[in-house]
């Protein structure tokens, strides 16, 4: 017994003292001192001592407990007096580094200052399903099945009847089944199509608009959307209308905004035209109100959509559509 003693002791003091941390320190206080440790083990046997043994036996055990502890405590002593000296060492008159604070992405900046403006000329903003059906996506709004239409879209399917929307434009279908004219809406979110280089994403934001009432006239549609340019792109900057197509709509017409690079003289941005597209509209095509059942006869409306990436690069002068999604913080920080 005595021997084991002497043994544990000299373990001990070679192990605290080669100790290189205080996480090492504790773990040799549970090895020798915890209820499982060496020198708990030992006073749990002094019982199968002979009698005469246990007083000396005792008397060692204690000296060496004893002896471990104040090793130990000196030892901790010593590894926070040199981590005090560190926190000594360090000077608190410098100023902090602080916390860079984070902000809105380009995108939903852009955004949110394309559905403010709609709000302040009247409209309400409504949301829809990024995953819809064939009918909602393409036979309500006037693109039946196999009509060459639908490849403009370049779709992405799930199954034969559902897809991820190729535009925010099913959302006008949905609201028209539930709301009676007047309706004015502009509906903001994420679209999907195969489509990926500088220019397109395969996964980008459009907005979308619909206004339906008694009496309403292209020149409504050409003022709403000159009103909204100007507020955008300011108001110095001249806006055209060339006629198009779209199936839904009809008669359809893309809308242009003077070039924000070199203001309608021409140059690499807008091929040398002057002009940057910026957006499809028209007068909402008498067979999409046959769907919702609105009387084409008593009503009449215009919709429109845009791509709000495009506008976010025309506004800040980005050639790339892609930076937007690559999470460089050189690139957002900007914004």
């Amino acid at each position: 017994m005595v021997q084991r003693i002497k043994a544990i002791e000299d373990e001990a003091r070679s192990r605290i003292d080669s100790a290189s941390n205080l996480a090492e320190l504790e773990e040799l206080r549970v090895r020798y001192l915890g209820r499982k440790g060496l020198i708990t083990e030992l006073f749990n046997n002094l019982s199968s001592l002979p009698a005469e043994g246990k007083p000396r036996f005792g008397a060692e055990l204690n000296r060496v407990k004893t002896l471990i502890g104040s090793l130990l405590e000196t030892a901790k002593e010593k590894f926070s007096g040199q981590a005090r000296k560190v926190s000594s060492s360090i000077d608190i008159t410098l100023p902090g580094k602080g916390q860079k604070r984070g902000k809105l992405h380009p995108i939903t900046q852009v955004m949110d200052e394309v559905i403010e403006v709609f709000k302040v000329l009247g409209f309400n903003v409504v949301e829809g399903p990024d995953i819809e059906t064939d009918y909602y996506n393409f036979e309500a709004l006037n693109i039946p099945k196999y009509h060459p239409s639908r490849d403009m879209w370049s779709t992405l399917w799930i199954d034969d009847n559902t897809l991820l929307r190729t535009h925010t434009s099913p959302v006008q279908i949905r609201v028209m089944e539930k709301t009676k004219p007047p309706v004015a809406v502009v509906v903001p979110g994420r679209v999907y199509r195969r489509d990926a280089d500088v220019t397109h994403s395969t996964v980008f934001h459009q907005l979308e608009g619909l206004l339906v009432d008694t009496n309403v006239t292209f020149g409504d549609l050409k003022g709403v959307l000159t009103a909204f340019l100007h507020a955008v792109f300011g108001k110095d900057k001249k806006v055209r209308f060339r006629p198009s197509y779209f199936p839904f709509t009809e008669p359809s017409a893309e809308v242009d905004v003077e070039c924000t690079s070199c203001n309608g003289a021409g140059c690499r941005v807008c091929s040398n035209t002057g002009w940057l597209e910026i957006l499809g509209s028209g007068m909402v095509d008498p067979n999409v109100f046959q769907h919702v059942k609105y009387d084409a006869e008593k009503y009449s409306g215009f919709a429109f959509g845009m791509g709000i990436e495009r506008i976010a690069m025309l506004k800040h002068g980005i050639d790339d559509i892609r930076l937007f999604y690559e999470n460089d913080l050189r690139f957002l920080r900007q914004f």
